[in-house]
């Protein structure tokens, strides 16, 4: 009966699963852990987020007291002793189980990670039972294993340390607090409820920078467990009778309970996924997700350092996008044989220098002055509709003055002729009611409009000349939406200054269901003269139905890639070099640094993870936008707004 209900209710929500079997596994009884099954039944299976920290960073919320502080608790004991995994070793994937879809890899074997789990299950049930205690070695797991995977055990163990030593790293808040211990001349000591050997985790701990220990307990090479007391009372037999122990880890019931039975004062570490679980992203690829919520959570979680909001904001939720959109733009280019790569300004600046990291010997990415100004006045002549939609109509019941909205479309030499003509005051505000008149009258002196528009015409003619030459086939880089920046750029290339280049648009996203012009794009995408990675009405259409850019879920993405410079203005004629550019002030380079700079910190930490495993993993817009699902979510309204003050303003920019 209880194997039935837990079948049930376990079904209606994998996530709800693996939350209840960690719970279980922490040391939390069963009454304790149902709730989170309970919850699935209520909430019709569906993921429960917890909403994002208000006030203040996340990796606020598991800092701890200073190293050396610790250290100076620790030194009263004459011996102190380490949890290994989730403790002193940090494993890149927030189950320790997934660990098994890279030795999968490696074999190129189908469902591995469940028959693994499977095997270690029966081992120590078998133990459990001839025994009476289910500690496992590698080789009895491995033997079991071999019954239904075939594949030879000390092939599979090698490739399964392989694949620990790849993932494990130091955590950086005890590093220094073994260190300080060592000074000391503290005895301190290993031990860890783990079916791996012994003289492999000694490795393991030394390689990741905290040096050799005075001694070492595992359950499967002794038959006894912390989780039982075993290992704490083998502990204590090594040492005279009245030493006093200190126990470091992050299981309540093993590391906790268990030592303070056994006679060790516990300090208790808090497991850096269970305290970042609640925050991250459930709704992607298993392998991918694990991988990103097992960097995120040590990286925020591990308790020795504080990051600002924004460096979180670029590390948590644009890291992945933009490692992911990279390698999307390297594929296109490769596919479509491109010469040239435009990253267009401002959006193009963070993504250039991650690529370059990724891809050093490639010399065609270039970063290409653009921007939605300057194209709309350039190309005013090819997209009329477009201009006023821009200048005019995205700005009226906004309050502003018709001098503005002239000055912003540098035409304030027709104010005085305008305004008599329709009878408006030059501070009179641009509404709808009057922004058709103002476009009729515009588009009646159409071609004396174009003319003054025509010096920057040249100039950025002369510009992209230069950035071209040699150029047949480029690529010019965005962020989206409706790829109006690649489309302005190729039809001024092509028809307004005669190069002979092809340019094809490569977009983060296209224009979503609930854009007013939510099929603008589709007639390039169908020809392949615009491309898209995050979503698209033929790719990732659940995307595509619920971004609205109406919420302001374009300006949060383009929050995460928006230069430090500000926004080009224009081209504008110049006797040096044919032309010079003019900038409005970006009031947040600050900020945007500090975005830029946890984007390319996850960068690099996931590509210093996959050179250890020696495979790429493949990361889907879909798997790209995970993240930021968290972040659009209506329950993190809040914590949106605390960014809201960095948005640009849509429409020009």
């Amino acid at each position: 009966m209880k194997e039935t209900l837990y079948r049930y209710l376990s079904g209606r929500s994998p996530q709800a699963r693996e939350r209840y079997e960690a719970l279980r596994r922490s040391g939390e009884p069963r009454w304790k852990a149902a709730p989170v099954l309970l919850g699935a039944v209520f909430s019709g299976g569906k993921n429960s987020r917890r909403p994002l920290p208000q006030k203040g960073s996340e990796s606020a919320l598991s800092y701890r007291e200073p190293s050396e502080r610790l250290v100076e608790k620790l030194r009263r004991f004459d011996v102190v002793s380490f949890d290994i995994f989730d403790t002193l070793l940090l494993r890149a994937v927030d189950q320790p189980k997934d660990a098994f879809f890279f030795v999968g890899a490696k074999l190129g074997y189908p469902d591995f990670q469940r028959l693994r789990v499977e095997a270690e299950s029966r081992v120590r049930e078998k133990k459990r039972r001839i025994q009476g205690a289910g500690e496992v070695t590698l080789e009895e797991i491995w033997a079991e294993l071999e019954k239904t995977a075939a594949v030879p055990p000390q092939q599979g163990m090698a490739v399964e340390l392989e694949v620990e030593r790849a993932l494990c790293r130091g955590n950086p808040y005890f590093l220094p607090v073994v260190e300080g211990l060592r000074k000391l001349g503290k005895p301190m000591v290993l031990l860890s409820d783990m079916y791996l050997p012994g003289e492999f985790l000694e490795k393991l701990v030394e390689e990741a920078g905290f040096g050799k220990f005075q001694g070492l307990l595992v359950s499967g090479e002794k038959g006894d467990s912390k989780w039982e007391g075993g290992l704490f009372r083998r502990l204590r037999e090594q040492f005279p009778e009245k030493v006093s122990f200190a126990h470091i880890g992050d299981n309540p019931h093993s590391d906790v309970k268990q030592a303070r039975e056994q006679g060790a004062t516990p300090f208790f570490y808090k497991n850096v996924n269970q305290a970042g679980g609640p925050f991250r992203a459930k709704d992607m690829s298993p392998v991918v997700g694990s991988v990103y919520r097992g960097l995120v959570n040590g990286k925020l979680h591990h308790g020795g350092e504080k990051y600002s909001v924004l460096y979180e904001y670029g590390f948590v939720y644009g890291g992945l996008f933009a490692l992911g959109y990279c390698r999307f733009i390297h594929h296109m280019a490769q596919q479509c044989q491109a010469d040239r790569l435009l990253f267009l300004s401002r959006d193009g600046e963070a993504l250039l220098k991650l690529y370059r990291r990724l891809y050093p010997q490639d010399e065609r990415p270039v970063y290409a002055y653009w921007s939605r100004l300057a194209a709309a006045k350039i190309t005013a002549g090819l997209f009329p509709w477009d201009y006023f939609r821009r200048f005019l109509w995205h700005k009226a019941e906004k309050g502003l003055p018709l001098k503005q909205v002239m000055r912003s479309m540098e035409l304030s030499p027709l104010l005085p002729e305008l305004c008599a003509a329709l009878g408006l005051s030059p501070t009179a505000p641009l509404t709808h009611k009057n922004a058709g008149a103002v476009q009729d009258y515009l588009t009646a002196g159409w071609s004396r409009i174009l003319e003054l528009y025509e010096p920057q015409r040249r100039a950025a003619g002369a510009y992209y000349r230069q950035l071209l030459s040699g150029s047949f086939r480029a690529m010019a880089v965005d962020i989206g939406w409706a790829g109006s920046g690649a489309v302005a750029l190729w039809s001024a290339a092509e028809k307004l200054w005669g190069l002979d280049c092809k340019i094809t648009g490569l977009l983060a996203g296209t224009n979503s269901a609930h854009s007013p012009e939510r099929n603008a794009a589709e007639p390039l995408l169908l020809t392949g003269k615009l491309r898209s990675y995050l979503f698209s009405q033929g790719e990732n259409r659940d995307l595509w139905n619920s971004h609205d850019p109406r919420q302001g879920h374009n300006l949060f993405w383009e929050l995460l890639l928006g230069g430090e410079e500000g926004s080009l203005k224009g081209f504008y004629p110049s006797a040096e070099k044919g032309w010079r550019m003019e900038f409005s002030p970006n009031p947040h380079a600050g900020a945007v640094r500090e975005i830029h700079r946890g984007l390319l910190d996850f960068g690099e930490e996931f590509l210093n993870l996959e050179r250890r495993l020696g495979i790429e993993l493949p990361i889907s817009g879909r798997d790209a936008y995970g993240p930021m699902l968290e972040v659009l979510a209506a329950e993190n309204a809040p914590y949106r707004r605390g960014l809201e003050a960095l948005l640009d303003e849509p429409g020009i920019g």
